[in-house]
């Protein structure tokens, strides 16, 4: 049975998500450029998407490449951006390049904490250890957990990309994950989300695990600090 990113993340993704904010996607990447030495660096946006990230960090950093699993989505960054960003279609879990083979990673706007299992998401820190130069640099931009608990809105009716769509979210019983699911009300289709709330203890003690050591932690793509109310967590941590 295939993981709800497999069947989510396609054209109707697309067709519902048209335009992302560009305004944060520009602040994030300003922040990261403020904070991380990207002149010259190899970069990998890991969960790439559509490109918006990829794109505005090409301005910044030296050779860009992208990776998702989404065929799709590598489709419109390949498509949307000149010269088409150079992207590559695979598993966070098992990345397909050698050790050492970049000075940055990104992954930003909650592409992690999807799988079932705290095992694979441990799996995907350590590739990202290891596919970083030592001395590397990976930022990871997630949720807060914290956050997500206090705002969580159960019931809503929305209009995206001009269907009518009924979103129910939910905490599981044990608080580890955040469900959405997506009705398509005029079409008999839905769609659900799980994402892993990690407390941002927790992700930092996985990052250590991995052998990513934290150095910065801001609470938004503005640069504030991090705190329990923050809307975002972001971490910037260095491959020991």
């Amino acid at each position: 049975m295939a993981e709800w990113f497999e069947d989510w993340f396609g054209e109707t993704y697309l067709e519902m998500y048209p335009h992302r904010d560009e305004q944060d996607a520009a602040a994030a990447v300003r922040l990261i450029s403020e904070s991380v030495p990207l002149r010259d660096a190899r970069t990998l946006d890991l969960a790439c998407g559509p490109g918006r990230h990829s794109n505005l960090l090409r301005g910044k950093a030296g050779k860009v490449f992208g990776l998702d699993l989404s065929a799709p989505l590598l489709q419109r960054a390949r498509r949307d951006y000149s010269p088409p960003i150079s992207v590559v279609r695979g598993d966070m879990r098992q990345l397909p390049f050698a050790g050492s083979s970049f000075d940055v990673v990104v992954n930003l706007f909650t592409s992690f904490g999807y799988f079932k299992t705290d095992n694979e998401h441990r799996a995907v820190l350590l590739e990202v250890a290891r596919i970083l130069s030592r001395g590397g640099w990976f930022v990871l931009d997630y949720l807060n957990a914290m956050r997500v608990k206090d705002d969580l809105v159960e019931h809503e009716e929305l209009t995206m990309g001009g269907r009518r769509v009924s979103v129910s979210r939910w905490i599981s019983e044990d608080g580890k994950y955040v469900f959405k699911n997506m009705d398509l009300v005029d079409e008999g289709r839905s769609y659900r989300e799980r994402v892993r709330l990690f407390e941002h203890e927790d992700l930092e003690l996985l990052l250590s695990d991995a052998g990513l050591n934290v150095r910065e932690r801001y609470g938004s793509y503005q640069g504030d600090a991090l705190a329990d109310s923050s809307p975002r967590v972001l971490f910037l941590s260095v491959s020991a």
